[in-house]
């Protein structure tokens, strides 16, 4: 049996768009599925959201996934960046994650937080090789993870990358209440 992390992204919670519906998948197939609440979800910060995973998740194996959506995914790569260094987890998939700026943010309190999390090193050399496996999901229309992303997880976390057509933020507010293909994807990494 697995233990499978899904992982919310800013301004959101375990129970909203596609995660409920996958823990639901992955619990009925015998996984053991935690999708902790991050601290201040509408005003992210590094350091938080990186310690109360830590303390969500416990120890990490090769039988260990993640799962995130945006902030989701940087907060999981920030996680494994802090692991001991013999320590290697199964795999991740990445939905909507990035490297770079968020765009469509107006508000200078948003501006802020992303350049917090835009401007905090990560060294992806070292989480590539605390993950056995990665695969990023993007969408060509996405709001606020521009398609560039695709390039920079393939080149920083070696992700096999997937650009879909027409499918928003891969949020609740774009319609999302499932996403087979994350589904699809996560099982395939854990043969």
């Amino acid at each position: 049996m697995s233990k499978v992390v899904i992982v919310h992204g800013w301004g959101g919670t375990p129970k909203e768009g596609w995660f409920p519906w996958l823990q639901n998948e992955l619990e009925r197939r015998g996984h053991d599925v935690i999708v902790p609440q991050l601290p201040e979800t509408h005003t992210p910060h590094v350091p938080a959201w990186v310690t109360a995973l830590a303390e969500s998740v416990g120890e990490v194996d090769a039988s260990t996934y993640f799962v995130g959506h945006s902030m989701g995914c940087q907060t999981i790569i920030r996680f494994l960046e802090t692991l001991p260094v013999e320590t290697v987890a199964g795999g991740a998939v990445f939905v909507a994650g990035f490297f770079s700026h968020i765009t469509g943010l107006t508000e200078k309190s948003d501006l802020l937080i992303d350049m917090e999390w835009y401007q905090s090193a990560i060294d992806t050399d070292t989480v590539r090789k605390r993950l056995r496996r990665s695969v990023a999901l993007f969408s060509d229309n996405d709001p606020y993870v521009p398609v560039e992303n695709v390039k920079e997880f393939q080149k920083r976390m070696g992700s096999e990358a997937i650009v879909l057509t027409n499918q928003g933020h891969f949020n609740e507010s774009a319609g999302f209440r499932e996403l087979p293909i994350a589904l699809e994807r996560l099982l395939e990494i854990m043969e």
